[in-house]
């Protein structure tokens, strides 16, 4: 079981670099305002939600503690993130100011992983 834990561990990373990656692949075009959110962004925080909820269900299998509340905020930020790129997923242009959100939301999704213990 701790070898299916960690083969989702590696997917939400992968998740993860994916829509940072593209984040910051746009970021010469946020400052021109002409960024757009790009299909790496949408896959790689359907995958961060997917390997998530994988995730929680495995650890909760093998009775390791889950802290619900840091998983209730990292679900919600994802949420959010996750609206914001599908809804805005076809425009030419994104405003730099949701652009540049959705970017901090994923930077404070990955620093709630990392420091919140």
């Amino acid at each position: 079981m701790d070898v299916l834990i960690h083969l989702f561990v590696g997917l939400h990373i992968i998740g993860i670099a994916a829509l940072l990656g593209g984040f910051l692949t746009q970021m010469k075009a946020m400052g021109q305002g002409t960024a757009r959110f790009v299909p790496a962004m949408l896959h790689g925080a359907l995958t961060m939600l997917v390997t998530g909820v994988v995730l929680v269900g495995l650890n909760e299998a093998q009775d390791h503690h889950v802290d619900t509340i840091k998983i209730g905020v990292k679900l919600a930020v994802l949420v959010v993130i996750l609206g914001l790129v599908y809804v805005k997923r076809d425009d030419e242009k994104v405003d730099k100011s949701l652009f540049g959100l959705v970017g901090l939301l994923t930077m404070a999704n990955i620093f709630i992983a990392v420091l919140w213990t």
